[in-house]
């Protein structure tokens, strides 16, 4: 599974207003939050895929890790092989809309210092990720 590495233009440069929608991947990987950082990390290893989709045992979508913050959490000194991803996940979010235009999707990810998105329903249920292009 490769992410869909989109390169986000401004509304102005795009005559039509795409949507995250039209430019997320819907192909990755979702695990849930009970699953322990080691695990994860062998799951995104062999999804070839540097973003895991995190949900809760209701399947909704709790938040977005990368493998730096896996590792991360891995090679602190607070790390045991209990530690699961939503003791290292933190508040939830940021998401987007499907709807979002991908010029306020781009606009809130450079806001926030993210490379990724989760994309939500309106119920919360992840529907893919919108990464920005490096």
């Amino acid at each position: 599974m490769t992410l869909v590495q989109t390169q986000l233009r401004s509304i102005s440069a795009t005559p039509v207003h795409r949507t995250a929608a039209d430019a997320m991947d819907t192909g990755g990987p979702q695990v849930c939050d009970d699953m322990t950082v080691e695990v994860a990390l062998s799951v995104m290893a062999g999804a070839r895929t540097a973003h895991l989709l995190v949900c809760d045992n209701d399947g909704l979508c709790t938040g977005l890790l990368t493998q730096a913050q896996l590792t991360a959490a891995r090679d602190s000194s607070a790390y045991t092989d209990r530690i699961q991803l939503r003791d290292i996940l933190g508040d939830r979010g940021p998401f987007t809309s499907p709807v979002t235009t991908l010029a306020e999707a781009e606009h809130a990810m450079r806001y926030s210092h993210v490379e990724a998105l989760p994309v939500v329903d309106e119920h919360g249920s992840a529907l893919g990720v919108l990464a920005l292009a490096r």
